[in-house]
């Protein structure tokens, strides 16, 4: 049965608001059994593939790709806390760590797939291939950042103190926590809306600008089959940046104000959580994407692909075609054409 709005007048702990995780369990397992051998594959993929580590693009993809992997290896716990057939100590387990990973792994993809998406603009704004951002060096110190920034943010989450519960069947994690590892937690949330809306902001500006430059070529044909190639590829990444991670940013705000006692009603409550999971879910499902997103993004990724499941007559020209876009392209400056 569902409890009643008025079954958090006397006291907001005695609001269920997590007894309907059947469906979302179903739907992460199947992401977890897709994601996984795909995910799998592309470490393989990057440790055989030539010249790795030698584009920016590459950088921000094997991080991606490690924030997969946490997720991966965090999901499980998840699906046994929701399916009610962890242990107790599992499920504080889970509330104490493995969920803080999630989210790691959530706000690392956002910031590398952001990243992606203006090194992508980058590279197609031939007169600006030489900003440091795309250098190697500085991909790999905006990682580093990125990293300690969100351990920064979210490790405290682990490591501040937790109230003692008696066994129950239905844990909410918000529950566990004192008051001050509940502001350290509203905090963290806030915390991580503003590296969204950061991100988010500098994909619409990458994605505006690459559409400016794909109307502004219609005139010139060669102009316009790069401008519209390079136009695809960052609209892509950014739909489907939108996709995954606005809804549930639209409902994490009030979610954390019903966390944290301010919206008290049970049945909003339960709304609530049940939104912030929905969308919980459409964040979780890129871990099924990013491969292709890879195979798509990189030649020397495609390149390795096509050499392990050789397939079709036209390989060889296939090989040809990848290396040759595997090779450095240097615009012409002025004095060298003098």
């Amino acid at each position: 049965m569902v409890p009643s709005s008025n079954s958090s007048s006397g006291g907001a702990d005695d609001c269920i608001v997590n007894d309907q995780m059947g469906p979302f369990t179903v739907l992460y397992i199947l992401i977890f059994i897709i994601g996984l051998p795909g995910n799998l594959l592309s470490v393989w993929v990057f440790i055989r593939s030539p010249r790795a580590k030698q584009q920016s693009t590459s950088i921000y993809l094997v991080n991606l790709l490690v924030a997969d992997l946490l997720l991966l290896l965090a999901l499980p716990f998840k699906i046994l806390k929701d399916l009610g057939a962890a242990p107790w100590s599992l499920m504080v387990f889970h509330c104490q760590a493995s969920a803080v990973t999630i989210y790691i792994s959530l706000y690392a993809s956002i910031a590398f797939l952001a990243f992606i998406i203006i090194d992508r603009y980058l590279q197609d704004c031939h007169s600006l291939r030489y900003l440091q951002v795309q250098e190697i060096g500085f991909a790999w110190l905006l990682s580093l950042v990125v990293w300690l920034l969100l351990l920064l943010i979210m490790v405290p989450n682990m490591v501040l103190p937790i109230r003692e519960l008696k066994e129950q069947r239905y844990l909410r994690c918000s529950s566990l926590k004192e008051d001050i590892s509940l502001h350290w937690h509203t905090l963290t949330v806030f915390l991580c809306m503003a590296l969204f809306l950061n991100a988010s902001a500098a994909v619409l500006v990458s994605s505006g600008l690459t559409l400016k430059r794909l109307l502004g070529s219609r005139s010139d044909p060669k102009l316009w089959v790069d401008a519209r190639q390079a136009a695809g590829s960052v609209t892509a990444v950014a739909l489907a940046y939108m996709l995954s991670f606005v809804p549930y940013h639209v409902v994490r705000t009030p979610y954390t104000l019903a966390q944290n006692k301010v919206i008290t009603d049970c049945a909003i409550r339960r709304q609530l959580f049940l939104g912030k999971e929905s969308t919980l879910l459409l964040t979780v499902l890129h871990l099924c994407f990013d491969p292709l997103l890879f195979f798509y993004l990189y030649a020397p990724f495609r390149l390795t692909v096509h050499r392990l499941f050789p397939c079709g007559g036209n390989q060889t020209n296939g090989d040809t075609a990848e290396q040759e876009m595997m090779q450095p392209t240097t615009p012409v400056r002025q004095e060298d054409a003098v």
